[in-house]
């Protein structure tokens, strides 16, 4: 069952249901405001968090090259790359919009970053239609020297696939995935900058694992969200899901999903905040 919300009526799509968001708090403002606005009560659970990179060394050297001009593209595939960059921009006294110089076009994969690097004075090139790395393979002309910063555990589709298409791929681990909480000394800092980026909800219930995983046997929570494969990963060690539903931000967390034998009751459209709210109202009202 769902529990109402005092703060939504009936009339609203989401109906006071419970909606558990497994990011942290400073990056889920946008997302518990739109979920609060549909007439859901919204719920945190943070599972993933974020490092800086062992070797920065190597992002340094990455970093510098891309600022000398040496790329044709740089691509961008998570809006916590963008926060990297932002990081080591500062490092050398720069605005992002410096480190990128304005020879080097970039291509971004997903709203969120691409208003981010937008935010940080520059121009984008290429935003796939299908707000993924299939997508952007699919948009991508070919050729050139390309920079892609990404996470750690970052899948060889996208490398491979510039690579391929006869690119000269450098890719670098610009930031590494782990369980929440990060490190204090090395958990990267989520500036201002952009939508729904250093801003937490105004209030907000935070559950720890073991409460989620008894609200959600005890058919407490309605849906949960997830927004990465690593988010998917870890809401599957909450054990069965019963009757929450389970919402994807895209086509390779569903597959992650698919792949940890959990079922999928919606796929948002769209990666933003509005998307996953429809993507939750769909699993929740389904035709």
């Amino acid at each position: 069952m769902t529990q109402p919300s005092s703060r939504s009526g009936s009339d609203k799509p989401l109906g006071g249901a419970r909606v558990l968001v497994t990011r942290s708090p400073e990056r889920s403002g946008a997302l518990v405001d739109a979920l609060e606005e549909a007439g859901a009560s919204p719920v945190l659970l943070p599972l993933i968090d974020f490092e800086r990179a062992p070797d920065q060394l190597a992002l340094d050297v990455a970093c510098d090259v891309l600022a000398a001009g040496a790329f044709d593209w740089l691509v961008v595939s998570s809006a916590t790359a963008v926060h990297v960059l932002m990081e080591k921009a500062a490092e050398r006294g720069l605005g992002l919009d410096r480190l990128v110089p304005p020879g080097t076009r970039i291509a971004a994969i997903g709203p969120a970053t691409r208003r981010l690097l937008e935010a940080g004075g520059l121009d984008v090139a290429l935003v796939p239609a299908e707000q993924s790395a299939a997508g952007l393979l699919t948009a991508w002309s070919g050729g050139g020297r390309i920079l892609l910063p990404q996470a750690d555990i970052a899948a060889g589709t996208l490398a491979e696939g510039l690579a391929a298409a006869g690119g000269a791929v450098t890719a670098v681990a610009a930031y590494r995935t782990v369980d929440y909480p990060a490190a204090a000394e090395r958990r990267l800092a989520v500036q201002a900058e952009g939508v729904d980026a250093g801003r937490q909800p105004s209030s907000y219930s935070l559950l720890t694992p073991e409460t989620a995983a008894w609200d959600i046997g005890e058919g407490r929570i309605a849906a949960v969200i997830a927004a990465s494969p690593s988010a998917v990963r870890r809401i599957a060690t909450l054990g069965p899901l019963g009757g929450c539903r389970l919402v994807v931000i895209g086509r390779s967390t569903a597959d992650q999903a698919a792949a940890l034998g959990l079922g999928v009751a919606s796929v948002a459209a769209d990666p933003t905040p509005d998307g996953l709210v429809a993507a939750v109202a769909k699993a929740l009202n389904p035709p």
